[in-house]
């Protein structure tokens, strides 16, 4: 579990605390977590000359059980935003750690947007694995499932190795936006940060993504890249 979630949880585990003690008391929380701010740069020397810009942050506010949660993530390239997403969740804390979240999500990108019911599950799983899952129900019948686990190996309380691995599939083709039914696309990212304070960490790593199946083949009918490896410097921060 990231140390800033983990912080969260034991602010939240207070708050409970002090609600057991006070009914009454049930302070207003907050927290903001940029998990991503970072800039790219392809492996392949033949593809260097595009500018790859890459954010995922997160914020939340709400009560012991009750939260809003906003969940951001996309991409630029080149200046051009090339893909972006917005999720904005009702967070009910369900058993201790975990989390049931429904609510929307939008796909804002250059030629087409898309809108989705999502509800999904988020939470720490037994050996420290930190899972956000969601199933998302799109216009058309089309449903996306993504998961996304990650864990953090500390070298030392200030050096840390932070392995993460994303999977997405669909249930049908949706060609206009680029969605093949079935296995559509893994990243896995492995990055190394230094907290300079546990609020505000450098990092270098490396990220791989990869299409499969019909989504490849409509990717690569529209002239996108199938495989990417790229190298990756950014920072984390929380507060």
């Amino acid at each position: 579990m990231t140390k800033h979630r983990f912080t969260a949880s034991i602010l939240c585990m207070a708050a409970n605390n002090i609600s057991l003690a006070h009914e009454a008391a049930d302070p207003l929380i907050s927290m903001v977590s940029i998990n991503q701010l970072e800039q790219r740069l392809n492996h392949d020397a033949q593809s260097n000359d595009r500018d790859i810009s890459n954010w995922n942050a997160e914020v939340w506010l709400g009560k012991n059980l009750d939260k809003l949660w906003l969940k951001t993530e996309g991409e630029f390239v080149d200046g051009q935003r090339e893909e972006s997403e917005l999720q904005v969740l009702y967070s009910r804390a369900i058993a201790p750690y975990w989390d049931l979240q429904t609510g929307w999500r939008g796909d804002f990108n250059p030629e087409q947007n898309q809108h989705w019911f999502a509800v999904g599950l988020q939470g720490l799983a037994p050996y420290f694995f930190e899972i956000d899952s969601a199933l998302f129900f799109g216009k058309g019948g089309q449903t996306a499932l993504r998961i996304d686990a990650e864990y953090e190996l500390m070298f030392t309380q200030k050096l840390i190795l932070s392995p993460e691995l994303e999977t997405t599939l669909y249930s049908r083709n949706a060609p206009k936006y680029e969605q093949g039914s079935g296995l559509a696309k893994i990243d896995a990212g492995l990055r190394l940060r230094y907290e300079i304070r546990r609020e505000f960490a450098p990092y270098i790593g490396i990220n791989w993504s990869k299409k499969y199946g019909n989504t490849a083949d409509l990717s690569r009918a529209d002239g996108g890249d199938i495989e990417a490896l790229q190298w990756v410097a950014g920072i984390r921060a929380w507060f």
